[in-house]
């Protein structure tokens, strides 16, 4: 292709300048998520040959479907385009395995090739959003990352371009860490069973964005492990994308397409979607019958007791492995607000020993049980954030280092950053208990439903 681009595979966009030239978050082989995860259709190999051929590689953030090593051992040989996170987690992993790394800076425009260019902007929760400029016409990949105060910056910016392409995660949230549990062992229904219309979100988001055309991207996984496989019911399918689309501004694409600049023409891409066996979680190593050996339970306890904002917010933490309990007490004099975490030790310890548990989360086989009212249900605002992404990504443990991390963002746009507070702290959280109300007393298809979630859009557009 002369000029244009593609999409592929989950989170990859491929821009072709007189051949191939940028991928981002290849992820053309391998598993994810230790093993629940794998890739929803084939990647053709005509598709595969040019994300081989691209000069740069561009890698949002360290989540294992974004961030695949099996897949950038087949691009040893590129330059790996990294944005600026604080605390340099990626930058320093891709160093270490020898690969050749080059940090975007915080919104500055970098060319790549006579008609291609990028800005990169990065996010306290450590993803990032990647502008590409491709002959005169802009992409918008936002991959995982929403708006975390950046969002009017991009508006921005879009502002400026007469054709516009937004590719964003949308669907109907399975990866959003489901695998919750009662006290008394009751699964707890998970917010992805509601099946809102994916269209109505995409269209309200492409209208807030104030972009031309959407394609939906970010979540084109299926589940393989005969532990989260019974998350299959939640994924999105292809034509899910469009029920409930409908915009008088933009318009959606297919997922999968090749989008040709110098005729202006849009081929869809049809790759074999893939057929799922369940596969046994001992093939990836793990045996829920298996023990934590003392040493591990160590390693366990000073993995957790680092995060500082853990001893503050809740008074236990509790693992069940093989059968057995191990507590981590926060608080001594108080047992009531604390999460029990029940894994196998294989998956458990990896994520320890390499700092990525979320990963164990989004693999949706760990079980998991809030108690005592923690987090209100949800291992938001106090529990995920501080422990996968402000201490295992960005490095920033104790409440001094946190200091230092939120301090850093907050310099880098002030503004965006106070935006987002609000949004995090009172906008979402309304959100959150509105959306549970309305499930609970509309049904999703109807107009009042429809009317309300509206409601909140515009609310959104107002604040931020």
């Amino acid at each position: 292709m002369e000029l244009g681009f593609e999409t592929i595979g989950n989170a990859t966009l491929i821009c072709h300048d007189n051949g191939p030239v940028l991928v981002t978050d290849p992820w053309t082989d391998g598993d994810a998520y230790f093993g629940s995860w794998t890739l929803s259709h084939e990647i053709p190999e005509e598709q595969r040959q040019s994300i081989l051929d691209c000069s740069y590689v561009w890698l949002s953030h360290g989540h294992p479907d974004h961030l695949s090593m099996a897949s950038l051992e087949k691009l040893r040989e590129r330059t790996l385009l990294i944005p600026n996170h604080v605390g340099g987690r990626i930058r320093d992993d891709l160093l270490e395995a020898g690969f050749k790394v080059q940090v975007l800076q915080d919104r500055e425009w970098t060319r790549l090739s006579p008609r291609i260019r990028v800005l990169c902007i990065p996010d306290v929760n450590q993803d990032a959003v990647l502008l590409v400029e491709v002959g005169g016409r802009l992409i918008v990949n936002l991959n995982d990352s929403g708006d975390r105060g950046q969002g009017r910056f991009v508006r921005r910016v879009i502002k400026e371009y007469s054709e516009t392409y937004l590719l964003a995660l949308s669907g109907y949230g399975d990866a959003d860490m489901m695998n919750f549990f009662t006290e008394d062992g009751r699964r707890i229904l998970p917010y992805a069973a509601a099946k809102t219309p994916v269209g109505q979100t995409i269209a309200r988001m492409a209208e807030t964005y104030g972009v031309r055309y959407f394609v939906p991207f970010s979540s084109m996984h299926k589940y393989q492990r005969a532990d989260s496989v019974w998350c299959s019911e939640y994924t999105t399918t292809l034509p899910d994308y469009a029920r409930g689309f409908a915009s008088n501004t933009c318009e959606m694409l297919p997922a999968f397409l090749r989008h040709d600049f110098t005729n202006d023409s849009s081929v869809s891409i049809n790759p074999k979607e893939r057929t799922i066996r369940p596969l046994d979680p001992k093939d990836f190593g793990d045996d829920w019958s298996e023990r934590l050996e003392a040493d591990e339970v160590k390693q366990l306890e000073q993995y957790f007791r680092a995060v500082e904002h853990l001893g503050s917010v809740m008074d236990f933490l509790r693992f069940r492995v093989g059968g057995q309990e191990h507590v981590i007490e926060f608080n001594k004099r108080r047992f009531h607000k604390g999460i029990t975490f029940e894994a196998p030790r294989n998956s458990l310890m990896t994520a320890v020993k390499y700092q990525v548990f979320d990963d164990l989360l989004i693999g949706n086989f760990m079980k998991t049980t809030v108690h005592g009212g923690f987090g209100k249900g949800s291992l938001y605002p106090d529990f995920s954030p501080y422990v996968a992404k402000y201490a295992d990504n960005g490095k920033a443990r104790t409440e001094a280092q946190l200091r230092n991390y939120f301090n850093e963002y907050r310099s880098r746009d002030m503004v965006g950053y106070l935006r987002h507070q609000l949004d995090a702290h009172c906008v979402r959280p309304l959100q959150i208990q509105s959306a549970e109300l309305l499930r609970a007393l509309l049904p999703p298809g109807s107009n009042t439903f429809r009317m309300a979630k509206e409601t909140y859009w515009k609310m959104r557009r107002a604040i931020l």
